[in-house]
C-alpha cells in the first residue's frame, strides 16, 4: 500500500504505535500445500500454526512463511485475505512466487 508520509499520523493510535495487519502465505513441510490467513501479529501467528494451537493446520505443521503483505487498514487485509484465497489469487502467487515454486513445488488441489 502507498500512502503520503503526512498521511501516516492518521492511522497511529494513542498510545503511538502504528498497528499492521498481515496476509500471508504459509507452505506446509508436511504435504507442500498452502494456507492463506490474515493477522496482527505475524511472529505469534506462525508460532501457533507450527505449535499446533490451530485446529485447521495442527495436522499439516511444520508450516514455512514464503509470503506475506502489510496493511494499515483491517478491512484491506481482510479483502486482500478473500482475493488470495480465489482462483485469480491463487493464479496471482502462483506468478508473484514462480522461482520459489519452482525451488519448492506446492500440492495442487483441484
Amino acid at each position: 500500500m502507498v500512502f503520503g508520509l503526512g498521511r501516516v499520523k492518521d492511522f497511529v493510535s494513542r498510545d503511538s504505535k502504528l498497528v499492521m495487519y498481515y496476509v500471508y502465505v504459509l507452505q506446509s513441510e508436511r504435504d507442500d500445500g498452502l494456507y492463506i490467513g490474515f493477522t496482527s501479529d505475524l511472529s505469534e501467528r506462525l508460532r501457533q500454526h507450527n505449535e499446533g494451537d490451530s485446529k485447521s493446520t495442527s495436522s499439516r505443521r511444520p508450516f514455512e512463511l514464503i509470503y506475506y503483505e502489510a496493511y494499515i487498514i483491517r478491512e484491506d487485509a481482510e479483502g486482500r485475505e478473500r482475493f488470495l484465497k480465489s482462483g485469480g489469487g491463487r493464479r496471482y502467487l502462483d506468478k508473484q512466487l514462480r522461482c520459489y515454486f519452482e525451488e519448492h513445488p506446492r500440492q495442487r488441489t483441484l
